[in-house]
């Protein structure tokens, strides 16, 4: 067969599936928790690791392995792990390369719970994190110690879509021998690939746009083989947050179709944006695609695309952006994203509810500030919808 480089829509449809013996078009769903050996010769061998094959599905199952495959191809990684959610995906590959005495420099303009993972969870492990400013590099060079291991960073960030230089971060964790781990959550490889920017890890939650219709709940590590397949895979086999046979596949049917939906909520997003910053009653826009953005070259320089989500600021605080909330008949009040249906939660008092408010403070969750995920419903709506509350 001639060699040829597939292009990343074609990865989406095609990469991972291996035809069983029913000749089946659509990859199939293998409902099993266990598989039966020939022999007992053979099933001691898979046991040992000597015989590749399937064992139990808590660590092996062939609709999974598709899933992973496929991931890792369109993220250009060599390998990938499925978990039960992205923050089994974040603490499981913590487990893995981190231990007593280590230390990880992160952005604090990360998601809420991983930021108390890292501030509350992991100290109990003789773990320590410093919080730095996502879009600043001296400072995270001046928090990087002899001990560092990761640098963690979420870009665009959630919610104020803060960039952060993929390429100098990468250069930065290298010179330090440390690890680049870069939450593609909200770009996916659609839109992003931090790999080919020199990260050295890519997580996800699947729970969002991977999927696209807030039907599962699923992370993924992906990243270098022996760091993934043995490293990441002990943790996962031995401590077993696993992604389910079901959640796999349909996080496979929806990476078939993530480019498509990509392009839609990021021109939906567009335009929310340009109507938001013109409204009298909003005091700031949070989006990497309008001019006004301090890194709209930067995010123009490693995205193809600026993403589905927008936050903003309402003048009146947190009665106001309630006010906005509760007048939505359109949206959904729900702090997921990531979903063909629009949504809009508060973050002060949602996802970042449970971050202290010295850090709120400085990470800019402000009282006023919305995040509403662009869907893919008529654009048109969905600032009608928006409007009832602004306009009140």
């Amino acid at each position: 067969m001639t060699d040829y480089n597939p292009g990343l829509d074609t990865l989406a449809i095609r990469s991972g599936h291996r035809r069983t013996n029913e000749l089946e078009h659509s990859e199939p769903i293998f409902a099993t928790s266990s598989f039966v050996f020939e022999n007992a010769a053979q099933a001691a061998a898979r046991f040992a690791g000597e015989e590749p094959g399937n064992i139990y599905s808590r660590f092996t199952n062939p609709t999974t392995r598709a899933f992973e495959e496929r991931l890792a191809a369109m993220e250009g990684g060599h390998s990938c792990v499925a978990t039960a959610s992205g923050m089994a995906a974040i603490t499981s590959l913590c487990m893995a390369v981190l231990q007593a005495g280590d230390h990880i420099v992160s952005s604090r303009s990360i998601f809420g719970t991983t930021t108390t993972l890292f501030d509350k969870y992991l100290p109990r492990f003789g773990i320590d994190t410093s919080f730095v400013a996502q879009t600043d590099l001296a400072d995270w060079q001046q928090a990087i110690r002899a001990n560092t291991r990761i640098l963690f960073v979420e870009t665009p960030s959630n919610p104020l879509a803060e960039i952060a230089d993929i390429r100098k971060l990468a250069d930065l964790a290298h010179e330090n021998n440390c690890l680049l781990v870069v939450d593609n959550c909200f770009c996916t490889p659609a839109l992003q690939r931090p790999l080919a920017l020199g990260a050295d890890v890519v997580v996800h939650s699947v729970t969002k746009y991977l999927d696209g219709q807030g039907r599962i709940v699923g992370g993924a590590v992906v990243g270098p083989e022996t760091l993934v397949n043995e490293d990441v895979f002990g943790v996962i086999r031995t401590t077993g947050p696993t992604m389910s046979p079901f959640n796999a596949w349909v996080a496979l049917k929806g990476l078939e179709t993530l480019s498509l939906r990509m392009k839609a909520h990021c021109e939906q997003a567009m335009q929310l944006a340009l109507f938001l910053q013109q409204h009298p009653r909003v005091r700031k826009v949070y989006h990497a695609g309008l001019e006004t953005h301090p890194q709209h070259e930067l995010a123009r320089s490693q995205q193809s695309g600026f993403g589905g989500v927008v936050s903003f600021v309402v003048e009146g605080e947190r009665t106001a952006a309630w006010r906005v909330i509760d007048a939505t008949e359109i949206l959904s009040i729900t702090a997921n994203l990531g979903d063909v249906k629009s949504t809009i939660t508060h973050p002060a008092t949602t996802t970042h509810g449970r971050v202290s408010a010295q850090l709120k403070a400085i990470s800019g969750i402000e009282e006023g500030l919305l995040r509403v995920a662009v869907g893919l419903e008529n654009i048109e709506d969905i600032i009608e919808d928006l409007s009832r509350g602004l306009d009140a």
